[in-house]
């Protein structure tokens, strides 16, 4: 017990001792009335001293025992954020973007390695827009193979020829992991909406242009082959009307032949499934 404890545990008892003291102290000098008072024997003075009783006994408290205070494990420091890295939006870096989510040999042969975000915006526009974007501004390089068709019964059809020479390209949209495709969209996603903004509709997300454009292919009709077309001295069109008035980016998907083209619209199909998936 500290002094202070046994301090304020005494005090009462030293506070009736003083009262004690003062109350006889006043007794015996407090002046009385001079009145004679009657004769006696002198007999020796007793000593009357004033009895004080002795206060109680204090005991103090026992001491608490002491507690002992587990140590406390101290805990690891927080790790310093790490600053991410900016953002690679080059050609360089776009092109090993996508070569690193694909297996393909071809994406660096048939990807045109200048402007892509821009290309890529200016081509998802324009598909979603029934129109072909202009040959400049397609980001794939163009098939070494010319088109070529054959004649019979004195009506041009389109080789199958032609249809190969797109193979190659379809086989490299198809080497693309569907989701490392979203993931990419998604971490350049603000460097190509600021583009859209710059060519198409400021108020409009792009990620829903995409999906216009991935609906106008898909819509795009299957047809069997071969398919008849004809020259009007300027380009080869199709003889059938129907055909004919499709939109321009669905004459070309036709173009590709029916097998690209049924694997071409199963890409699609899986990518936009994702996207929606994504809330885009």
């Amino acid at each position: 017990m500290s002094d202070n404890s046994e301090k304020k545990t005494l005090a009462p008892h030293f506070l009736i001792i003083a009262v004690i003291v003062v109350v006889i102290i006043a007794v015996l000098l407090w002046p009385s009335k001079e009145t004679p008072a009657p004769a006696v024997e002198e007999t020796q003075p007793v000593d009357t001293q004033p009895v004080v009783e002795e206060p109680d006994t204090f005991i103090p408290a026992p001491a608490p025992e002491p507690v002992e205070i587990e140590p406390v494990e101290e805990v690891a420091p927080l790790p310093e954020p790490v600053e991410p890295e900016p953002l690679d939006v080059s050609d360089e870096g776009l092109e090993k973007a996508l070569s690193d989510i694909s297996d393909s040999e071809d994406v660096n042969r048939l990807i045109v390695n200048e402007g892509l975000i821009q290309r890529f915006v200016v081509t998802v526009t324009n598909v979603a827009n029934d129109q072909m974007a202009p040959a400049q501004q397609v980001p794939l390089a163009a098939p070494e193979q010319s088109f070529r068709i054959y004649r019979q019964a004195d009506k041009e059809w389109i080789d199958a020829a032609s249809y190969k020479r797109y193979t190659p390209y379809v086989a490299m949209l198809e080497s693309f992991d569907n989701e490392a495709l979203v993931t990419l969209f998604d971490k350049y996603k603000d460097e190509i909406q600021a583009k859209y903004d710059e060519i198409g509709d400021p108020g409009q997300p792009f990620s829903s242009v995409m999906v216009d454009a991935i609906d106008q292919l898909l819509d795009t009709p299957e047809v069997p082959v071969p398919v008849e077309v004809y020259s009007d001295s300027v380009a080869y069109k199709f003889a059938d009307p129907k055909l004919e008035n499709l939109s321009a980016p669905q004459k070309q998907l036709l173009r590709t032949g029916p097998d690209n083209m049924r694997r071409v619209k199963a890409k699609l199909r899986e990518l936009k499934s994702l996207l929606v998936d994504n809330g885009y």
